[in-house]
């Protein structure tokens, strides 16, 4: 009986205890924002694909963009070949180079010249654009990007290597420039969104 007492007796601290917490929590942090914003974004926001630390968007990414209270502005948009996006409203306003971050605070300034009375707006990248992979592999061509992606996860997606493939060394071209890399296959190798992969005959 008293090991039984004890333990209630315990409990109920720890429960006053968490109690005093959650309400410390709360009057510090006053402006939370409410449950029915939060629940409204969380909503409207569908998974996105894992974010890429650094990553500047550019033509071919999709973006889903929610504003808080706007469907008519809510939806899915596509990066333009000009690295545009194209909004009702707003127009075209501009996103390649910039961080998907960048790119929401943009949108919430520009929303708020005249068009919304303090805008909220989230921001996604739910697909990136795709990676094409040429050269001495099984079957050659653009194949979607999904992040984390590998040398040897893109040539498993091409079917694996030709037998004529140099499987030591690859060249590839970063998106936006026009100069090929010469770079060392290795399980590290990572392939970012918008990358063209060649891969090389070997010397028999």
């Amino acid at each position: 009986m008293r090991q039984n007492w004890l333990f209630e007796r315990r409990r109920g601290r720890a429960v006053r205890r968490a109690a005093m917490l959650l309400a410390m929590v709360l009057t510090v942090n006053p402006l939370v924002p409410t449950a029915a914003v939060s629940q409204q974004l969380a909503a409207a926001a569908p998974a996105a694909s894992p974010a890429l630390t650094g990553y500047e968007l550019g033509p071919g990414d999709k973006l889903k963009i929610t504003v808080y209270d706007e469907e008519g502005l809510t939806g899915d948009y596509i990066v333009s070949s000009r690295g545009t996006v194209s909004m009702p409203l707003i127009g075209e306003i501009s996103a390649a180079g910039q961080s998907i971050s960048d790119f929401r605070v943009a949108l919430e300034n520009r929303l708020a010249q005249g068009i919304l009375n303090d805008p909220k707006v989230a921001a996604e990248v739910v697909e990136y654009r795709p990676f094409f992979i040429l050269g001495e592999v099984n079957k050659p061509g653009q194949y979607p990007y999904s992040a984390g992606l590998t040398i040897y996860s893109a040539v498993a997606t091409a079917q694996g290597f030709t037998y004529r493939a140099n499987t030591h060394k690859v060249m590839i071209t970063h998106a936006g420039q026009t100069s090929e890399q010469r770079v060392q296959i290795s399980a590290a190798t990572r392939i970012m969104p918008g990358d063209t992969v060649r891969v090389l005959e070997r010397f028999f």
